[in-house]
């Protein structure tokens, strides 16, 4: 299982918060159970652009036959080092 922080709504104001990646239900979006939680017990919700990146990533995977957490870590890591200007991490 592999940890994340995104930065979650909180009724306008974002928030880091951290999600986890495992091996989801083939047929549930990745972070459904997650979001669901957030919103009914904390009042956040995770923004659609993280959700919708987290399905491609998941479908991706389902793809390709590759694990969906390293593809999580690789694509978010290759997404910050390109942000940052470092190199992207070596597969």
């Amino acid at each position: 299982m592999k940890r994340f922080t995104v930065p979650c709504d909180f009724n306008g104001v974002k928030h880091p918060f951290h999600i986890y990646i495992g091996n989801p239900n083939p047929k549930k979006h990745p972070l459904q159970f997650q979001s669901w939680w957030l919103s009914s017990e904390r009042g956040g919700n995770i923004p659609q652009d993280v959700m919708d990146s987290f399905e491609k990533l998941f479908k991706i995977s389902q793809e390709n036959n590759v694990s969906f957490e390293d593809l999580c870590v690789y694509a978010l890591g290759a997404a910050q080092a390109e942000n940052s200007g470092t190199p992207a991490p070596k597969s």
